[in-house]
């Protein structure tokens, strides 16, 4: 029987739910995308702007339907140690969760398609239905992540997906909107904010582990152990670095600018070393706010120099 939410959700209770401190992380691939196409002198502001807005709704649609598929399938229990989610907590009833799932599925399907008619118009119709595939998939995958019969998250290819739709298509989707190119070197900045959002995801999921091993969500950590998991967060941390090392010394002509990035190693480094450090779900919470700050750092910092660069 489904939980019923003894009175109607306050905003507070619904602006909870929307996980805002999981936004600038959703903002760092397009910061990423946006930097890249103003360094070549190709921004598109209103083509950013719609980047911004349905990145967002779909980062929050992502939380709204995690929050109910981990209640639905017991990975938000009694035995969970990380904050307590709205359905799991009775403040939002399934019935109103699953009704916040659709407005934002289609909030996220009317911005994206505005974005591509702003982006594309009518000149690139195979491209338009390309991308337009592509938001499909994204809101599949923000939903398929813990509902479903066999919801993938549960089956450990969550960081499979973070890092192809924060990294690769969150990139270099703003950068071809905005610019109508592309280019294979811009797979590394790209692969960095692949790699850094898996982070951000293992920490979770590290935080995670117990209560995610008793209903039976295979996440990385899970199958690795909280060991290996741990040794696992500082291959992505350092994978993510040395993408943009090899972009930054590739680059023609340039200068010592774009290296202004490694001003936010520090941040990382210690985003890994109290990952290690750590072992309980309160003291592991806040490094998930880090890991993401953490990143936007970078990508402002990558940025700048980009931009100084010119």
């Amino acid at each position: 029987m489904e939980k019923t939410a003894l009175k109607r959700p306050t905003t507070g209770t619904w602006v909870s739910a929307f996980r805002l401190r999981t936004l600038p992380l959703a903002l760092s691939c397009i910061g990423m995308g946006g930097f890249l196409a103003a360094a070549d002198h190709l921004s598109r502001w209103p083509v950013l702007l719609l980047c911004v807005l349905t990145t967002l709704f779909l980062q929050i649609l992502s939380n709204l339907a995690n929050d109910y598929g981990d209640t639905k399938h017991g990975a938000d229990n009694q035995h969970r140690e990380g904050p307590q989610r709205a359905v799991q907590a009775g403040q939002i009833s399934p019935a109103q969760m699953r009704a916040a799932i659709v407005v934002f599925s289609l909030l996220s399907l009317v911005s994206g398609v505005a974005l591509l008619w702003v982006a594309l118009g009518t000149s690139g119709l195979y491209l338009f239905l390309f991308f337009l595939l592509l938001g499909f998939g994204a809101i599949w995958a923000a939903i398929g992540y813990t509902n479903g019969a066999k919801p993938y998250g549960y089956a450990g290819f969550g960081d499979i997906s973070v890092f192809f739709f924060f990294g690769w298509v969150g990139v270099l989707g703003t950068y071809f909107l905005q610019t109508n190119r592309i280019f294979s070197e811009l797979l590394l900045p790209a692969s960095s904010l692949g790699f850094f959002s898996a982070a951000v995801l293992n920490v979770n999921n590290i935080r995670d582990l117990k209560s995610d091993e008793l209903a039976g969500k295979r996440s990385v950590p899970v199958r690795l152990g909280a060991l290996r998991a741990r040794r696992y967060h500082w291959l992505l941390l350092t994978a993510g670095v040395l993408c943009t090392v090899v972009f930054v010394w590739v680059r023609e002509n340039a200068t010592l600018w774009p290296w202004l990035f490694l001003g936010s190693v520090p941040l990382l480094l210690y985003n890994g070393r109290e990952v290690k450090r750590r072992q309980t779900a309160v003291q592991l919470d806040p490094l998930l706010k880090q890991m993401a700050l953490s990143t936007l750092c970078f990508v402002v910092l990558l940025g700048i120099g980009l931009l100084l660069d010119r």
